[in-house]
């Protein structure tokens, strides 16, 4: 077959390398990619939200499955454009409808759904601006802190936790008067959920799914999760408060029902879904939905499935997943993120990278894997272009052996205002047994 994998990120590099390792892949084409994946597939020029250019490379190249990264192509309707082209109508297809990828492109819809299909959240409000008096009431019945996300799509930044009224109501206010553009129009105000989080992660084909591995992801800039929310600091696979009655509860309280109301609702559905949940003392509740792989945890779960991937994606753009069986390591996988410093506010970009000798290999049998991320080449050097840089993927047995190789493969890495958090794992330590 020949893939094309939309996108330019640590996720996109991830899921070609995966990919790749099939024997079903023939050729295999990223648009518009990055080095890394540069190495691994050809890169084609395009952004994943030009539609004509999508559509030209897709028959240029005789694409016969095109697997999207990102959701901003999803929520703007890339699947319901090759569903109505009779040149591209044929070509399989992994993402959702322009409807389904709605789970990720309005929190309102998505809580409206929970609601209506008996899934676990947390109780919640939504509000506009003309609605200020009701929402600063909403936020009196609540208990601090108090969780605010914007409805629309806000590159993963749209959710604020004040930890008092009134700091809740100005951001609210803030929110409303365009803090995150037209993604803010509406906030919905939740209940706080105290727990632990976790990612779990669902291929689809509407009727029938795979889970896939779960995995932590580390959001806060900081050490010890302070300071400000990024799209993402590092990751671990497996999580180990997820033992199989938890992932029992997840499985029936959420997965099916998720994957029922779906085709309950009507809803074209054959893609990833990654659920964002809380443990709460055992029981598991939606913090969100996303209708793509989470960033960087796809540079963790993607090397620990240990079948083939693209015969998962096949099966499931057919509406034939029944028949598909996942086969995942019992090696687990450690994700470390080196950004730019100044990152997630501003950040200087071009600076040279060098360093580790992982930086142009990632071969199946590597222990260490790197993804390129925020990386391009300038006059045959490859410097930085993006907040996060690099993700530096170990697979071992046990945090602290990986965590024991990976910092001393980053310390290798060299470029200017390198940073990365220095805990990633700290945390699960006390769920290994």
């Amino acid at each position: 077959m020949n893939v094309l994998v939309l996108g330019s990120g640590g996720r996109e590099h991830a899921i070609a390398w995966k990919i790749k390792q099939s024997e079903k892949c023939e050729k295999l084409f990223c648009m518009p990619g990055n080095p890394g994946t540069a190495l691994i597939a050809t890169n084609l020029a395009g952004g994943v939200n030009d539609f004509d250019a999508i559509k030209g490379a897709v028959l240029d190249n005789a694409i016969d499955i095109v697997v999207v990264g990102p959701e901003d192509p999803l929520v703007n309707g890339l699947r319901d454009k090759f569903a109505a082209d009779s040149q591209l109508a044929n070509v399989l297809f992994v993402g959702p409808s322009q409807r389904g990828a709605m789970l990720e492109g309005s929190k309102d819809f998505a809580k409206e759904f929970m609601s209506r299909h008996g899934i676990p959240t947390a109780s919640y409000k939504s509000f506009t601006s003309v609605d200020i008096e009701q929402a600063d009431k909403f936020l009196e019945s609540l208990q601090a802190p108090y969780v605010l996300k914007a409805d629309g799509l806000a590159a993963g930044k749209g959710v604020l936790i004040p930890e008092t009224l009134e700091e809740a109501k100005a951001s609210l206010r803030e929110m409303l008067g365009g803090m995150f553009g037209a993604a803010g129009n509406t906030v919905v105000i939740e209940e706080f959920l105290r727990g632990i989080e976790v990612s779990v992660f669902v291929l689809t084909d509407g009727k029938d799914y795979l889970i896939l591995p779960e995995a932590k992801d580390y959001k806060r800039i900081g050490v010890g999760d302070k300071g400000l929310n990024t799209g993402g600091m590092g990751a671990v696979s497996p999580v180990g408060f997820t033992d199989a009655q938890f992932m029992k509860k997840v499985e029936e309280r959420i997965i099916k029902p998720t994957v029922n109301g779906l085709a309950a609702d009507g809803i074209d559905y054959k893609g990833f879904i990654f659920i964002g949940l809380m443990n709460c003392n055992g029981d598991p509740y939606v913090i969100e939905y996303n209708v793509r792989m989470g960033d960087p945890e796809t540079e963790a779960v993607m090397t620990r499935i240990d079948s083939d991937l693209l015969s998962h994606l096949e099966a499931a753009a057919k509406g034939e997943l029944s028949g598909e069986k996942i086969v995942i390591s019992e090696e687990g996988a450690l994700t470390v993120v080196c950004v730019s410093g100044g990152y997630p506010q501003s950040y200087g970009k071009g600076y040279e990278i060098f360093g580790s000798e992982y930086l142009e290999r990632s071969s199946v049998e590597d222990k260490i894997k790197i993804f390129h991320a925020g990386t391009s080449m300038k006059e045959g050097k490859l410097v930085t272009s993006g907040g996060r840089v690099l993700a530096v993927t170990v697979n071992g047995k046990g945090i602290e052996k990986s965590r024991e190789i990976v910092y001393p493969e980053i310390d290798k890495i060299m470029y200017t205002n390198k940073y990365y958090r220095s805990d990633i794992g700290l945390d699960l330590l006390k769920y290994e047994k």
